[in-house]
């Protein structure tokens, strides 16, 4: 693993989940920490400094949409980008993503090649 590796923050209340999609994300050369809630999240984003914040919308205590406007509201985190994975799909639920900050917004039950294409493209794209 190279210092230039991009590092992505996994955020998701389902431990099994965090387990698959570390592993995903591992084999493609991504650097990955996990974080369990909102609060933990925001807790390892100064120590991990993420390009990419896959998140969760339900979780206990701060869900995903409030997680995304505190990042937003943060100093020096402008150039993360947040993909939601979440089961909440309505599309009041994606302008609720959208609005929070998020650049993509994805549901669960989700497609591995999809997700892995989605997190490739905004590494590469932006």
């Amino acid at each position: 693993m190279t210092e230039s590796a991009t590092r992505i923050l996994l955020v998701d209340d389902e431990p099994n989940i965090l387990i698959a999609l570390e592993f995903l994300f591992e084999q493609e050369g991504y650097l990955v920490q996990k974080a369990f809630d909102g609060v933990q999240a925001l807790d390892k984003l100064t120590s991990f400094n993420p390009n990419i914040i896959v998140l969760d919308v339900m979780m206990p205590g701060l869900d995903g949409f409030e997680v995304a406007k505190r990042i937003r509201m943060m100093d020096g985190f402008d150039d993360v980008r947040i993909i939601f994975l979440t089961a909440k799909g309505t599309q009041q639920d994606k302008r609720n993503g959208y609005g929070s900050g998020g650049e993509v917004y994805l549901t669960k039950p989700f497609d591995n090649e999809e997700l892995v294409r989605t997190v490739n493209e905004v590494v590469e794209f932006g």
